[in-house]
Formats: C-alpha cells, structure tokens, sequence
C-alpha cells in the first residue's frame, strides 16, 4: 500500500493512496480519540526512547527536532537534548520514523509499505540522506522523495484545477511549515507540473511565531518560564474575528491583544515577502502576471494574520488550503500514485561547489559544479591535472538567491601520491599538502559530482590510469 508522508516539524501527517482517492489517515492518541497527525515529537520513558503519542504524558520530551537537520554540519552524531539527556539525532530519527511506519503497519494490517516523503525545498543533502534513512530502516519502501511546496501544487491542481486557463498557468505555492519556510513557483502544463524556481528561508517557521507570543506572555507575567507550549496552543485557537489571546499558565489567564501580538509578527511575515519578490517579478499584484493564485499551505499559515497581509499586497488571487496541515501529505499521495494523472518535473533548489586554489595557490574561488535550479538526476565531470600530492577538496552546497546559504557536503582528502594510498582520511589529514614540480608527472584526474532523483548528492574522483577512485556519499553518514 501506498502512502505520502509529510514529515513536519511539529506535527507528521500521512495520506493514503484508496482508488483515485487521498485520505488523511487517522491515528489513534493516548486516550482513544481519532486524530489526524502524529506529533513530530519524542520523548524518554525511563531509558527508552518513544515517539508520537506515546510521549504525551511524560516530562522529558524533543520537540521540532526536525529544524536540527536543516544546520549546516547536521550528522547522525548531532546531539539532541531530551530533558536533561542527549540523544543523537540519528537515534531520534529511527524511533520516530519506526513509530510512523509500524502505525500504518497496524492500521491497514500489512508489511508492504510503499512511501513518498516531503522533504523542505532548500533541505540539503544530508537532511534528505538522513530523512531517507530512517524510514528505509524502519522498514519502509520509499519509493521517492518530493519537495513539500511541489507536492502541494499537486493537492492544488487536484482542488482547484478551475482558476487555471490558457492565460494562467502558474501556481505560487507558500508553504510556511514548524520549522521551515518554501515558496515555489509551478507552470503546470497539462497534466505535467513543471517547477520553475523554488526559493525558501531554512530557519522561519510556526516555532518562531510560538516563541515570539511566549516572550510577550514572559514578559506580562513577570518571571522567566518556558510558555512555549502554552503559546502555541493559544495561536492554534485564533480565528480571523478573534480580540485577544489566552495562555493558561497555571491557574492563571494571561491575556494578549490580539493586535499586539500582530504588530510583533508583522517583520516575520515580512520575511516572505523577500522570498516572493524574485518569483512573482516587479508587479505589485498579480494582475499582469501568469500566476492563477498564492496557495497558502503548511500549518504555520493558518495564523489569519498571513493570508491578510497577503491578500493585502496581492489581491484575491491568494487562496488558503482548506487542509493546510494536511495539503501536502495529500499531494505526497498523489505523487506516489502510479495511476495519477499527474506528473512532476521538478528542480533541486540548492548547487554544489568546491573551493579551489588558483594562481599556485594565490587565491581560493568557488568552482560552481551543479547550479541551483537543475532538473534532478543531474552529472558533471571536471577533468584536470592533479599538481599536489594530496588534494584537499571542500565541497558545499548553497541555495539560490541573496545572500543565499552555505552548508558542508563533504569533505575529502584524495592522495594522488600512491605512496601516500595507505593512508585513512585521518592520517592523511597530517601530511602536509606540496606541490609537485615542473616536469613531474601530473597525473589526470576525473572528478565526477551527481545528484540522483531525491537530492542526494555523491561524488567520485579517481585517476583513470592508475584505475584509482575515491568516493563519498554525503557528510551526514559520518
């Protein structure tokens, strides 16, 4: 059976794949009562880790511990805090993603579990390796893995296919999640969804409205506590006529107007803004452009001040999922339904680049060797003549735009001296990097990067001749 998971930073919601038709499937809480999420949580049981809601009830708990794999130099090893214990975040990812898997393992009373994850637009490759892993381990097929803003523009067509014509055929999609924020841009060209840009901010998301509302709550109260918890149930509660918020802190009420927690939100929306510009272009609507509509998705977006700050600076044409939480788990579904009408061509968000020395090693450049905004299943070659002992090759990826960003996707050290092959990445580490001189014999080196059809990247460099290679997968399985 097949599924699309949306693994978010707060809550995980999972769509079934019925006969042409995408349910949200329904997990049963800790008392009994049908819910449709699992929440993106984990949490110590004496020394036993447990995820969703089993954790419910106890103390020491990780929360939005999906945010963490979006740092640059995130690994398995990356340490989580639980209470007052850490944790390592691939231990976390396997339980939790164990939970998922072993919930639809009961409810639907099988083992074949075929999934399509969402994985955040600009995640690198480490995030999806990591994401990918934990639920191969945890026993899951995973049959590919879709960018959640193009897996909502499915969920869009699939709903709204009437706002789209020969004059607008373009989808903005705003997917403000837990922890994450993507906006892409999709030409949809018959039943084909084609990804023109994707653009995103990695670190804005419902957690920062949560926490902005608890400092002003801190703030009333007089006294340092953590309101998190508290804040973010209140924000859950608000509707678009709604005057005040209330945090129960204890056996006391405290009271937020509405507007003032507004006012202090307004910069963050604004972010967006910085986000939207470059993919709708100069116009301050959307009346001279292509696009039938902004598609407001992700949990985070249910706040009502977002949809009126843009329907304020954009006009009608900005439509809320009426499932939000829900809306790309549902296109999930639909992208790993072979008998779909729908199709994705979508682009990997993020380049590859290594530093490079020039000039005898005068100056350091990055060498951009994948651009952001490829079609995935993407390869390039650099063919060169090694003039070094030892290369030391520093790989990063980085997304489009200004200023952009930059994470490590690995670092490796190849020894182009064969006497030097016996050497671990440790060791070779200590020799110091010479030069050979003129007239040596420069070896020619083939450097392979490529990225598959889920993001991840490898890279393969080797000396033809002396039929020696090196590869690497990504930093994250370090």
């Amino acid at each position: 059976m097949r599924f699309g998971i949306d693994f978010g930073t707060t809550r995980t919601v999972i769509a079934c794949v019925d006969r042409g038709n995408y349910p949200v499937v329904n997990v049963m809480d800790t008392v009994g009562d049908s819910q449709e999420y699992i929440p993106t949580v984990v949490a110590l049981d004496g020394d036993q880790l447990v995820a969703g809601w089993k954790t419910e009830d106890l103390p020491a708990k990780a929360r939005s511990f999906k945010r963490l794999l979006s740092a640059p130099g995130t690994n398995t090893h990356t340490p989580v805090r639980i209470g007052d214990a850490e944790r390592p975040l691939g231990e976390v990812l396997d339980v939790f993603a164990r939970e998922v898997v072993e919930q639809l393992r009961e409810q639907f009373d099988t083992d074949e579990i075929e999934v399509v994850l969402g994985v955040p637009a600009n995640s690198h490759s480490a995030q999806r390796l990591l994401t990918l892993a934990a639920f191969t381990q945890a026993g899951a097929t995973v049959v590919g893995m879709v960018n959640e803003p193009s897996a909502a523009a499915f969920e869009y067509t699939h709903r709204h296919a009437r706002t789209l014509n020969t004059k607008r055929r373009a989808v903005l999609v705003y997917d403000l999640g837990g922890g994450t924020f993507d906006c892409t841009l999709m030409r949809i060209e018959e039943h084909e969804h084609v990804v023109e840009k994707t653009l995103g901010i990695a670190q804005l998301g419902g957690d920062d409205f949560d926490r902005l509302l608890a400092d002003l709550a801190q703030a009333q109260l007089g006294r340092e506590q953590d309101l998190v918890d508290e804040a973010r149930f209140a924000k859950e509660q608000l509707k678009p006529q709604s005057r005040r918020l209330i945090l129960e802190v204890g056996d006391e009420d405290v009271i937020i107007p509405v507007e003032e927690f507004y006012e202090a939100a307004t910069p963050l929306v604004e972010q967006t803004y910085e986000v939207l510009r470059p993919l709708i272009g100069d116009s301050e609507n959307l009346t001279d452009t292509d696009i039938a509509g902004i598609y407001l998705v992700g949990g985070a977006s249910s706040l009502p001040l977002i949809p009126r700050m843009l329907r304020e600076r954009y006009g009608h044409r900005v439509h809320r999922s009426p499932l939000p939480t829900a809306s790309t788990a549902v296109g999930l579904a639909i992208a790993s339904d072979p008998d779909s009408d729908f199709r994705l061509r979508d682009k990997v968000s993020r380049g590859i680049g290594v530093f490079r020395e020039r000039d005898g090693g005068a100056e350091v450049t990055l060498d951009t060797v994948l651009e952001p905004g490829l079609e995935e299943q993407h390869t390039a070659e650099r063919r060169y003549w090694a003039a070094h002992n030892v290369g030391w090759f520093r790989y990063v990826e980085f997304s489009a735009g200004s200023p952009g960003d930059f994470s490590v996707l690995a670092e490796l050290l190849v020894p182009f001296d064969p006497n030097l092959r016996h050497l671990s990445q440790e060791e070779l580490a200590k020799v110091p990097v010479q030069r050979w001189p003129d007239g040596y014999p420069w070896p020619e080196v083939v450097e392979t990067i490529s990225m598959d059809s889920n993001g991840i990247a490898a890279i393969r460099i080797g000396i033809p001749a002396e039929d020696f290679n090196v590869a690497v997968e990504v930093r994250a399985l370090h």
